[in-house]
């Protein structure tokens, strides 16, 4: 019991510094710009449940996953990196605009599409991303059962931890307005592109073992 605590302090400790939620408030206040105060709640909770679940499915048989398909983790960041570049791209022009006039199927349509933005790119590949992904199977590999075990839970304390502070960013939006947010969002479209920039070229890197 005296060595599970380090354990658990050391896998929490790089996970947060992997998915800290301060960083990724920023981010999704900038993603859910447009919507209201119980999308952005059912956007927070979609999206770290599935993130949640994607580290630890990948923290049980994570390594069973990418021989069985005939993944590389370079590839995941290429394909990543192109992905996050696209959203932020997207947030930088401003194609996130709100209609005028909708009837109700429209409402529908525009409440499960600005939904979709949970699951591309939140969980995927900007919280469930490539660093996390690795991270958890390498923490998780190990004798028995318990790094799985201390893997899962400290990841979970962490997607709690992680919808806190996505909620809490709702007084953000209601303290600067719409005209800042915007300014924000925008930043955000900046700093997602040059992320997703960033993570194609390690993944180019690594498959081509290149060196900086």
């Amino acid at each position: 019991m005296k060595e599970l605590w380090p354990q658990f302090a050391t896998v929490f400790a790089g996970f947060f510094a992997i998915m800290n939620p301060l960083a990724n408030t920023p981010v999704f206040l900038g993603v859910t710009a447009d919507d209201d105060a119980k999308t952005r709640r059912r956007v927070a909770l979609r999206s770290l449940a599935l993130t949640f679940a994607i580290i630890a499915v990948f923290s049980l048989m994570g390594k069973l996953i990418f021989d069985f398909f005939g993944l590389t983790m370079p590839a995941l960041r290429i394909a990543g990196g192109v992905l996050v570049f696209k959203i932020g791209f997207e947030m930088l022009n401003g194609d996130n605009s709100k209609p005028h006039t909708l009837d109700d199927k429209q409402v529908q349509d525009r409440v499960d599409a600005r939904l979709s933005v949970a699951i591309s790119p939140l969980a995927v590949p900007l919280l469930a991303g490539p660093g996390t992904i690795a991270t958890a199977m390498n923490f998780a590999a190990g004798d028995g059962p318990m790094p799985i075990a201390v893997t899962i839970v400290a990841f979970g304390i962490l997607c709690l931890l992680s919808y806190v502070a996505f909620v809490s960013g709702e007084r953000l939006v209601a303290l600067i307005g719409e005209s800042a947010l915007n300014i924000i969002t925008r930043m955000m479209g900046l700093i997602l592109a040059v992320i997703g920039t960033q993570m194609a070229i390690e993944g180019i890197q690594g498959a081509f073992n290149l060196t900086q």
